[in-house]
């Protein structure tokens, strides 16, 4: 059982968007009818992973010290990066952001999760609070769809320290449903196991996962070596590096699949807008 209280949202918050109308089920006969009429006439469904560091561009180590104070105190840059990221944005479907501001001193009392999918026209959008620290920091992750989940919800992650937190998306209806677990998890290994022991029990028996975001180890470490060691989930990225930006070596962002879900593509986009690189995957419906 989960041992975390959950929150179960009974819809996602809407942008000021118009919402397009959903397409009529028979107009589709493949197995993925239901998910494909929450989308559009297109058989793909395009998914990305960025850790956006607050808005910070990011180019040498050396900036954590000489652009640290952006952490605590707003700048005109971060807002222009943000609209960078809006313009990225706007080719998916379905977004993880990881390390966004909820609306506080630092961004300009921005809530950079709504201000993203406004700016990229999302019609859903939902932030998860996971460390408030007031009108100095609302650190947060979120979600942004062009899909009408069917079930949404907010897990707070165990680990030593709080601050860590999953969302859970369900898209379609029955078999062919999807469950997608976007997450940001811990830097200690002990701390990570512990999380992802919890994502474990959220994944079940499933039979068609996605799970995306910054998990802050390899693929090897994550499908080997911890509690997603005996799930069907797989990696589709092989060496292909997220952190630094400016000179990628590690392989810390990831979106893994169950092995029954067909991948079309998978590339790590070579944008430098944060300390690390967008992840992106497109899935076949069909």
């Amino acid at each position: 059982m989960l041992r975390t209280s959950v929150r179960t949202l009974k819809q996602f918050v809407t942008s000021q968007v118009q919402v397009a109308p959903a397409l009529a089920h028979t107009e589709f006969e493949s197995e993925h009818a239901e998910l494909k009429s929450c989308l559009t006439e297109k058989d793909t469904l395009r998914l990305l992973s960025f850790n956006i560091q607050v808005g910070i561009s990011t180019q040498h180590y050396r900036h954590y010290v000489t652009r640290g104070w952006q952490h605590v105190l707003p700048h005109p840059s971060r807002d222009e990066n943000l609209n960078r990221i809006g313009h990225l944005l706007r080719d998916y479907d379905l977004v993880a952001i990881q390390e966004a501001d909820g609306g506080s001193i630092r961004s300009g009392h921005i809530n950079q999760i709504e201000y993203l999918a406004r700016r990229a026209g999302f019609p859903f959008w939902y932030q998860q609070l996971n460390r408030n620290l007031g009108k100095f920091a609302q650190h947060s992750n979120g979600l942004l769809s062009r899909v009408d989940p069917d079930i949404l919800e907010d897990h707070k992650l165990p680990g030593r320290f709080p601050g860590r937190g999953a969302i859970v998306a369900k898209l379609g209806h029955g078999k062919t449903a999807l469950l997608v677990i976007m997450m940001h998890l811990s830097l200690s290994s002990r701390s990570r196991n512990r999380q992802l022991s919890y994502i474990r029990e959220l994944v079940g028996d499933h039979p068609k996962v996605i799970l995306m975001g910054d998990m802050n180890t390899h693929a090897e470490q994550l499908l080997d070596h911890s509690p997603l060691s005996n799930t069907n989930l797989v990696s589709v990225q092989s060496n292909l590096n997220t952190f630094p930006s400016w000179q990628p070596n590690r392989a810390l962002d990831h979106i893994l699949v169950s092995n029954s879900l067909l991948v079309k593509h998978v590339s790590v986009v070579d944008l430098p807008m944060s300390d690390h690189l967008p992840v992106a995957l497109e899935l076949k419906l069909v």
